[in-house]
């Protein structure tokens, strides 16, 4: 195969594959993430890191919420 046709393929293989992450990804990450916590999954030392995340994502979370009934 020439150079041309093989940068072709690889293109489209990575193009077809390309990770997709949804709103609701990110909703059943913040159910996973609090499920963890409540059965005692994280060390004391990373629960500062975990919350920071936590909170992170319930503040986009309730915004992506705000928009979506503003546009309602």
């Amino acid at each position: 195969m020439t150079e041309e046709v093989k940068e072709a393929e690889a293109t489209e293989t990575t193009t077809a594959a390309a990770p997709e992450l949804t709103v609701n990804d990110l909703s059943a990450l913040k159910q996973i993430i609090d499920v963890a916590s409540q059965r005692g999954a994280f060390k004391p030392n990373e629960m500062v890191s975990v919350g920071t995340i936590y909170n992170k994502l319930e503040i986009f979370l309730s915004a992506v919420q705000a928009q979506q009934a503003k546009g309602e």
